[in-house]
């Protein structure tokens, strides 16, 4: 493994609880979960519409045009248990009582839900969460005083616990709502990679904050994970494209890893490879954010040309699932169907390529 960490291989990984989404076949796609509009009756209606059926993986959708607190971040703020927020100038902070904004964004997400449950009546199959992941939303939400809190490690330990109750409730929410539904949370980390290298920049912005030791990042993303787990839904993490941590996410116990295959070089697919291999389900972003959908052929190509190139076997294809390179909330609305679509055929078409 080009990036495993000899000091963690004796530690478990998180005991699975999660029935596997591959029960549903190949061919599994799953839109971005940012989309374009502010209506969230039509977004819900679009998802369940175009991705409505096996072995497709339908989503909450996110509508950061809605404003502040329908975005990721104010979203996932408003599932911390016992931790209020507020929207600050400079965004979010964490302070002694909700403010405003965060209590709109918690009656965004019960709306959003609501929404979610009547275009999903009957469903029974996988159906998506996204929320920000503990390392991600530690690197952007403020201390009181103003600084990141990943900075603070008292503050880790409170966001990383909060949340893992928050979002823990946010699927019992969804059982509750969709009874056949099989939660699937996706834990967006764009930022993990900063954290550990020690890139994110102070709020001057003339230095850095130091690293946080890889040992306590990849126990609490592991501590994360174990309780979504706990809770009977399956877990993916989705990095960054440069240098992402593929190791780390092998060892917090994750079901899959969601990743922009497009934009990954020789040596990470190498890791990836690693990282299927070792049971981890790749979920490949390859539906670029355009105005026209592109070609089948293209969109396969992106995953099947360097899964062969790093010798895995071609029927393990069959368990990739397809999703976007990034959101599509500033894609045309009248663009959005045709993309989804789109994407419904590339995965199909991969499938296919399984038995080549």
């Amino acid at each position: 493994m080009p990036d495993a960490d000899p000091a963690t291989a004796a530690e478990p990984a998180a005991e699975a609880v999660a029935e596997p989404l591959l029960e549903h076949g190949p061919g599994a796609v799953c839109a971005p979960a940012a989309l374009p509009g502010t209506d969230p009756r039509e977004a819900a209606r679009t998802v369940l519409g175009e991705l409505g059926e096996p072995p497709h993986v339908p989503h909450l959708p996110v509508l950061p045009a809605r404003g502040p607190g329908a975005d990721p971040l104010g979203r996932t703020a408003a599932l911390l248990v016992d931790l209020p927020v507020d929207l600050q100038p400079a965004g979010w902070r964490f302070t002694d009582a909700p403010g405003r904004d965060a209590e709109r964004a918690a009656s965004h997400l019960r709306a959003d839900l609501d929404e979610l449950a009547e275009a999903a009546d009957g469903w029974r199959g996988p159906l998506a969460l996204p929320v920000l992941g503990p390392w991600s939303l530690l690197a952007s939400v403020e201390l009181p005083r103003g600084e990141r809190s990943v900075s603070d490690p008292g503050a880790r330990r409170d966001v990383l616990a909060s949340l893992a109750e928050g979002v823990a409730g946010h699927v019992a929410d969804l059982r509750r709502l969709v009874p056949g539904a099989r939660p699937v949370v996706q834990l967006e980390e764009p930022s993990l990679q900063a954290v550990l290298a020690g890139r994110l920049p102070t709020r001057s912005g003339y230095g850095a904050l130091r690293a946080v030791d890889r040992a306590e990042v990849r126990a609490g993303l592991r501590d994360v994970v174990t309780a979504l787990r706990t809770a009977g839904a399956e877990v993916v993490v989705r990095l960054a494209a440069a240098e992402p941590p593929l190791a780390l996410v092998r060892e917090s116990g994750a079901d899959g890893v969601c990743v922009d295959v497009t934009a990954l070089g020789a040596h990470a697919w190498e890791s990836l490879a690693a990282t299927v291999e070792e049971g981890v389900r790749l979920w490949a972003g390859v539906l670029p954010a355009a105005s026209a959908p592109p070609a089948v052929s293209a969109l396969v190509d992106a995953v099947r040309t360097p899964w062969r190139r790093v010798g895995l076997p071609a029927t393990g294809l069959a368990g990739v699932v397809l999703t976007g390179t990034t959101g599509l909330q500033d894609v045309p609305p009248d663009a959005l169907r045709p993309l989804l679509r789109r994407l419904r055929e590339a995965g199909a078409a991969l499938a296919e390529a399984s038995g080549d």
